[in-house]
């Protein structure tokens, strides 16, 4: 199975993501690789509202939950977040 690659994103808000998913897997945070897709460890859609959920309280920005099966890997997820917090920032200037 081939995923796409993953889109930017900074290393704190993908160790976040990781944290978060290794969380909720129970796997070590070493087990969760960037570019798996996160249906691979587990995740289903209950789990997956959790996540966004929860990065809806760390970050302060509104997660669709569809945006964790639409950005399908920790690194997708996590360059879809930065986007959407420089988009705040740049709302809030």
């Amino acid at each position: 199975m081939t995923t796409a690659a993953p889109e930017a994103a900074t290393e704190p808000t993908t160790r976040w993501i990781t944290e978060q998913v290794a969380g909720h897997t129970r796997l070590p945070v070493s087990a969760i690789a960037p570019d798996v897709p996160l249906g691979d460890y587990g995740l289903d859609s209950l789990t997956g509202f959790a996540v966004a959920a929860a990065a809806e309280d760390h970050f302060g920005v509104a997660v669709d939950t569809t945006a964790l099966w639409d950005h399908a890997t920790v690194g997708e997820l996590a360059g879809l977040l930065d986007r959407m917090l420089a988009a705040a920032e740049a709302d809030d200037a």
